[in-house]
């Protein structure tokens, strides 16, 4: 196992996490959204699709709306008043 692999498994077995993480899917959307939005945005985005996982969302289906999302940003979108992931 590698470093990340060994970090990743302590910190889900300390944090009491029984699922099984997609590493692959997290590391791409967050160099995704490094690349087509802000550096900063990729540890946040990666956050918010792990709440959105947490309280139901598809892995894969959330992180593909986040890509395409990132892939159309030119930085002027506003946020809906009201954002409700997983409907």
């Amino acid at each position: 196992m590698s470093k990340l692999d060994d970090w990743t498994a302590l910190v889900a077995i300390e944090l009491d996490l029984a699922t099984r993480l997609d590493r692959s899917l997290v590391l791409d959307l967050a160099r995704d959204v490094a690349h087509s939005v802000a550096r900063p945005a990729a540890p946040l985005t990666t956050y918010l699709l792990g709440v959105a996982v947490g309280a139901g969302a598809n892995p894969e289906e959330a992180a593909e709306l986040i890509r395409d999302l990132a892939e159309g940003w030119e930085g002027d979108d506003k946020p809906p008043a009201e954002t409700t992931l997983g409907d």
